[in-house]
Parts: C-alpha cells; sequence; structure tokens
C-alpha cells in the first residue's frame, strides 16, 4: 500500500482569506475526470496572460457539484475580480474556516485522496463540507514530477446536532 492510503487522515484547521482565482475550467464526472490534466495544459499555455498574480500558489477549485457532476478550474490568484482578463473564468471565494489535508505522492492519487477524505474522514468528524474545496499548489510544485507540496483544502462547518 502507499503512504496516501495508510497514512492518517489528520487535517490542520485552518482560517482560510477570501479570495478570487481566475483561470481555465471545464464541467467534469467520474468519467471525464482524467481529462483535468489537459486542462492544466491548457491553462500552462496562457497563464502567461495574467499579469496581476499574487503568490506563486497555483489551485485546482472544485464547483457547482451536483448530479455527478462538477466544475473544476486550473487557475491562481489575482488581487481582484476586475483583473481578469475577459478571455478567463472567475471564482470568488468567501472567507471560510478548513480542513487542510496533505496530500502525499503522486498527483493522479488524487483522487484517492478526496474519497478517503468524503468517505473516511467527514462520516465522523463532525462536520459538514460547505462549498467550494480547492487543491492548492506550492510555488515549488513541478507538474511534469508531480513533486511539491499539495493540499486539498475543504470548506467546513461544524453539523447541526
Amino acid at each position: 500500500m502507499d503512504q496516501q492510503t495508510t497514512l492518517p487522515l489528520a487535517p490542520r484547521m485552518e482560517e482560510g482569506k477570501a479570495l478570487v482565482i481566475a483561470g481555465v475550467s471545464g464541467r467534469y464526472s467520474k468519467a471525464t475526470v482524467g481529462d483535468i490534466p489537459k486542462l492544466w495544459e491548457l491553462f500552462d499555455t496562457c497563464i502567461k496572460d495574467l499579469k496581476k498574480r499574487v503568490g506563486g500558489v497555483t489551485y485546482g477549485v472544485c464547483y457547482n457539484a451536483g448530479h455527478d457532476e462538477f466544475d473544476y478550474m486550473a487557475g491562481v490568484e489575482v488581487p481582484a475580480k476586475g483583473d481578469v482578463p475577459s478571455n478567463f473564468a472567475a471564482i470568488e471565494i468567501p472567507l471560510r474556516q478548513y480542513a487542510v489535508f496533505p496530500h502525499y505522492g503522486p498527483v493522479q492519487a488524487l483522487a484517492q485522496t478526496y474519497e478517503r477524505i468524503m468517505f473516511e474522514w467527514l462520516p465522523t468528524s463532525g462536520y459538514k463540507v460547505t462549498g467550494a474545496d480547492f487543491e492548492r499548489y506550492s510555488a515549488d510544485f513541478d507538474v511534469r514530477k508531480g513533486t511539491g507540496t499539495v493540499e486539498i483544502w475543504m470548506p467546513v462547518e461544524t453539523k447541526a446536532g
């Protein structure tokens, strides 16, 4: 077994700031999730057009989930929605409380980490998911090698009980 499936899920709780993420997006399902790397390749070809980028971190945002489909955006933080060129999509992420999970191993195994969060951690955590979650890739993340720090930020609030 690899370390992603054997290490305990022990998130840190963190207050996330409000973000504006600009990038390219698409609609995916379990059957088409394997096409997300192509979206990142497209984003890599046009990231230079985002002149007002904040920091060196990149984000993979999952939102509008429903009926076994979701929207996914490969993007970067920008100062404000007005800083997003018209050929890019943008999403505003409000200030939220997050359970932050480190991802170990290859980026191709992210789906395993998501499944463990949703089916192992969440049901017994006392929390519910409250909006768009995202993958946060460190500035030193190397797409080709799959090396660098990857975290999954899951927006949560305490279940009423």
